[in-house]
């Protein structure tokens, strides 16, 4: 096991003190920057910085940042989501660390989702039935992780399938392991 314990931090946005939702850091007390490049190469993360080594990526609209000592997660709902991350986190940096035999390491992000090529999947009639007021703005929620194809109602199956086979290398929880 890489990682066995750590300390969180919650807090409210200084620079938004009116903000719903809390951000957390996670301590780590222990460095986890080997593993980076591997969790890297599982979840896909759109940014990778070498030194020193963190990954980001985008789940479910949050931004997560593991560095080698610390998580950063921004737009949590609470403490019990703060801490659900995190240990899923854990886990997940202790799995892939324990397979990293079996994965190409990987030390650079990967390219973000297109906002032309999503919005040329949907029909573009503004119709707001996927509670957005223009699809280039749910073009938008899906490239962010936020939205996906069953969101739009009007969306043909072929456009659906079109749309879910562009967006699946960019949604690391598209088997459905994210547990929050």
């Amino acid at each position: 096991m890489l990682l066995d314990s750590y300390r969180i931090e919650i807090f409210n946005n200084k620079c938004m003190p009116g903000a719903m939702s809390v951000q957390c850091f996670a301590h780590l007390d222990q460095d986890v920057s080997e593993a980076l490049p591997y969790l890297n190469a599982e979840w896909g993360g759109f940014e990778y910085i070498k030194d020193p080594p963190s990954v980001t990526f985008k789940i479910h609209g949050k931004l997560l940042t593991v560095h080698g000592r610390k998580i950063a997660v921004n737009a949590n709902k609470n403490e019990d989501e703060v801490r659900k991350i995190i240990e899923w986190v854990k886990r997940e940096i202790n799995r892939v660390w324990e397979n990293r035999a079996a994965i190409t390491p990987r030390y650079e992000g990967m390219p973000r989702p297109q906002l032309i090529r999503i919005l040329k999947c949907l029909p573009k009639t503004n119709c707001r039935q996927c509670g957005e007021p223009t699809c280039m703005v749910f073009a938008t929620r899906v490239a962010d992780g936020v939205k996906g194809s069953a969101d739009c109602p009007p969306l043909t199956p072929k456009a659906k399938t079109e749309l879910d086979a562009y967006m699946k290398p960019f949604a690391m929880d598209a088997e459905g392991t994210i547990p929050w």
